[in-house]
């Protein structure tokens, strides 16, 4: 026969809703209700109350200690919401759960405790033992057998807060079970893990998202230190794991910034099975750095940490950042990857700071921002000469900005060359400089087998990097007339950056390079359908259409890229209107003929168009001479943008039957 001082409570009742403690379950009239994580561990904190005033701060401390989470306003918020929805509850007209604002919540109807055994003391503080985001165990995960890695710790907080409320031998008693609880769900791990067959769920990829770290310093013009403080952290955890861990490329995850969409939705158009979420607060010399590791198939936050550092200590933040989310996803990591996450940096904060306006202005696709950032990269340089990653950002946006136009190939792909290499000397396993030295060495050298070389350096280092996948697809495989790969290599970039705009329109490219109109047209109107606005989605799909015989509509999607690329709308319908009356007196040829006066009325003008695009026009208008005439011209300023894909652009399919085509190709140092 039990006695009163065994007492075991199993259920809580109320209404027509059951909780059940021991699986951590939610049921209404016998039918399981889907709520999991914090809102349950609130639910349990107010049913302890019976009736009973909870404070915000006693939530708190019961669910989200404060050296652990940060934006605890946010969070409590948001739990007692998904707790409304799970119970039909509202805020308005509360049956369950009442709001006393700003001091915290009651649970305003009769509470049943159903008990396996009796006894007359009072129920333990159960809820305020529940774990906060900064351990593994969670008591009320959703799964039927909880996740536990080998590095599972009893939280402090809770135990504090046990030993205060308890005592002696009860305190002894609680203790050892939470010890005994872990020692069984961390052998329940190793069991299922030791008998996973090859190639199951559990060994695949898992993917992670790190959305934009929030400005929290009430100062827009720290955008550019809260913007690359997340593009930083990207980079970093792309190089952990990555046989296990794959991670959002930083075009698609800033797509959330100040989003009001959920954790559960952003996984679904992700395709993530995590999200980091953080801020930053930056005051003088110090930035103060949150970051919170959320599931998104439960929304269940796993992990979360504070770092209080001066900002010369940034880049050991992301290191431990970096540690810390690789053991909640796959493990430890080793000692080769964490000292790897350390590398690169710089002691001086000013160059940091400089470093991370620079990586700003380079994300601003425009000329003017691309010069800025020249200039910020060098500044950060001049302060610290062994600033690896600076130099690596110098040499992106001397190619970028070949690319906007700010600079010619002559001008800047050989400084982007430098660049890349003093940041190899300095440091050989950064992936992002043996990508920027093969680009130089793909579109200024034409030196394909090096450039090969550099970008499978590149994705080798950093498999998660979808610009090398991007860049090895359009600027090796494609120009070798690799198609299927170019293909296969431009979907892996795609899988890591899906939201990217340039990147969805590359594949569409990648499609039409590969003579696979079809995908091309589709993938095209895919891109143009994520945004409406995106200039170069109808700027490419307007060539699409007009090499595939639909003139009439490339010169009207040419006319909305035009516009929207800052054109005035009568100058680019006096332009198309030029082009259509061509094309109905003459053919396409004659409209191509159009196109190219144009666009000659503008090459001795900065910037000067590419010469490569002009000799494809002159090959669409039929006047092969002076195709051929221009890409020497082309080779001669060593226009990759405009000839690197010669071999399969469409652009030049009139010259493929001329012998001075295989001489070209052959000089170029392509296949035939």
């Amino acid at each position: 026969m039990a006695t009163h001082d065994s007492l075991r409570r199993s259920f809580v009742r109320f209404d027509t809703f059951r909780v059940d403690l021991s699986s951590a379950e939610l049921f209404r009239s016998g039918v399981r209700v889907p709520i999991q994580g914090q809102p349950l561990q609130v639910l349990r904190v107010l049913l302890e109350a019976e009736g009973k005033v909870v404070t915000r701060e006693q939530l708190r401390a019961a669910v989200w200690p404060q050296d652990t989470f940060v934006d605890f306003e946010h969070g409590v918020n948001t739990a007692v919401k998904k707790l409304r929805q799970a119970l039909e509850d509202s805020a308005e007209c509360p049956k369950f759960v009442e709001t006393l604002p700003k001091i915290g919540y009651r649970f305003i109807v009769p509470v049943e405790w159903v008990a396996d055994e009796i006894r007359n003391d009072p129920p333990p503080p159960i809820g305020l033992i529940a774990l906060s985001g900064s351990t593994s165990v969670r008591p009320f995960a959703a799964e039927a057998s909880p996740q536990v890695t080998e590095n599972t710790v009893v939280p402090n907080a809770a135990i504090e807060l046990v030993s205060t409320r308890l005592g002696g031998r009860k305190r002894f008693m609680v203790l050892s079970a939470i010890a005994g609880l872990l020692l069984i769900l961390a052998s329940v791990i190793y069991l299922r893990r030791s008998h996973l067959p090859p190639g199951s769920a559990a060994q695949r990829r898992v993917m992670l998202a790190v959305l934009p770290f929030q400005n929290m310093s009430n100062d827009p013009g720290q955008e550019y230190f809260s913007d690359g403080l997340t593009e930083e952290t990207i980079t970093d955890l792309g190089q952990l794991s990555p046989e296990h861990l794959g991670v959002i490329a930083r075009t698609s995850a800033m797509t959330y910034k100040h989003t009001d969409k959920s954790i559960n939705q952003i996984g679904r158009e992700l395709g993530v099975d995590y999200v980091l979420e953080g801020s930053v607060r930056r005051e003088g010399g110090q930035a103060r750095i949150s970051a919170q590791l959320i599931r998104t198939s439960d929304q269940t936050h796993l992990w979360a940490q504070n770092y209080q550092r001066e900002l010369h200590d940034l880049l050991q933040v992301e290191n431990e950042l970096g540690t810390a989310i690789a053991r909640q996803v796959q493990g430890n990591l080793t000692q080769r990857q964490q000292v790897d996450l350390s590398k690169a940096g710089t002691m001086d904060p000013e160059a940091y700071d400089l470093y991370l306006k620079g990586r700003f202005y380079y994300n601003q696709p425009n000329p003017d921002a691309m010069k800025q950032s020249v200039g910020y990269f060098q500044q950060a340089i001049a302060k610290d000469p062994d600033f690896a990653i600076a130099y690596v950002g110098l040499a992106d946006a001397y190619s970028m900005g070949n690319l906007f136009g700010a600079y010619s190939a002559e001008e800047s792909l050989p400084k982007a060359k430098m660049a890349a290499t003093k940041a190899l000397a300095l440091d050989p396993s950064l992936a992002e400089a043996h990508a920027a030295l093969a680009m130089e060495m793909s579109h200024y050298e034409f030196d394909f087998p090096g450039a090969q070389k550099e970008f499978l350096r590149a994705i080798e280092l950093s498999p998660n990097f979808a610009i090398a996948h991007m860049q090895y697809s359009l600027s090796y495989l494609a120009p070798m007339g690799r198609m299927a790969e170019a293909v296969a290599e431009n979907k892996k970039a795609l899988e890591l950056d899906p939201l990217s705009l340039t990147l969805n329109a590359l594949m569409a490219t990648t499609y039409m390079l590969a003579d696979d109109y079809e995908k091309s047209d589709q993938q095209y109107r895919r891109t143009i359908a994520m945004d409406p606005n995106f200039p170069l989605g109808h700027i490419y799909f307007s060539f699409l259409l007009k090499i595939t015989g639909r003139y009439d509509e490339g010169i009207t999607e040419n006319e909305k890229g035009e516009v929207l690329s800052g054109s005035s709308p009568e100058v680019a319908a006096a332009k198309a209107a030029s082009i259509r009356e061509a094309l109905h007196k003459g053919g396409e040829k004659a409209a191509w003929q159009k196109d190219l006066e144009l666009l000659m009325e503008k090459v001795d003008r900065p910037p000067q168009e590419s010469p490569g695009i002009i000799a494809s026009l002159y090959a669409l208008s039929g006047d092969k001479d002076n195709a051929f005439q221009w890409l020497d011209r082309a080779y001669a300023e060593h226009d990759g943008m405009g000839i690197t894909s010669l071999k399969c652009d469409p652009g030049f399919k009139n010259l493929r039957s001329d012998p001075r085509f295989g001489t070209f190709l052959r000089r170029m140092g392509l296949p035939q």
